[in-house]
């Protein structure tokens, strides 16, 4: 799928829209991601601060979607874990940025080669206006290889 109608597509998902969350940046090459998170009276906790399930959600999905559209269709690509470290309260638009780097993809590809599955650990910092942490945000990914059983029936479904 192409990066800006997935763009179009996530600003209009349900989970996203209603919680204020909105994807401003989407690569073509799915290397590099930006999401921002509105504050709406909708959003906010008892005091007044960013709620903290929409912290997470605002990052959610961007590791396991740059990684699986990265690493293409011989790949098999999982979230496996997630945490999250509050370090301030959020308040007004707070902001996530995700940087997929070459070399992380050469890594992944390296250690599947053999059919072996491998768990990586991603990290993104949610920040406000100023450029203060909001949030630690981890999310670990599950990444395979598909084998030759698993490729010929994506290619029966998709046939």
């Amino acid at each position: 799928m192409k990066a800006g109608l997935l763009r179009h597509i996530l600003n209009l998902w349900p989970p996203f829209l209603f919680s204020g969350v909105h994807v401003t940046r989407l690569d073509a090459d799915y290397r590099h991601a930006q999401v921002e998170l509105r504050m709406r009276p909708w959003n906010r906790n008892y005091v007044r601060t960013h709620f903290g399930g929409s912290l997470f959600a605002m990052t959610d999905p961007f590791w396991m979607l740059l990684v699986m559209q990265s690493l293409g269709r011989d790949f098999i690509v999982w979230d496996k874990a997630g945490e999250i470290e509050f370090v301030k309260p959020g308040r007004g638009t707070v902001h996530a940025r995700f940087d997929l780097e070459d070399t992380v993809l050469d890594e992944l590809r390296h250690a599947t080669a053999g059919g072996d599955k491998v768990l990586r650990w991603f990290d993104t910092e949610v920040t406000d206006a100023s450029g203060d942490v909001v949030a630690r945000v981890r999310k670990q990914l599950y990444v395979r290889r598909k084998r030759d059983r698993d490729r010929s029936n994506a290619a029966d479904t998709r046939g």
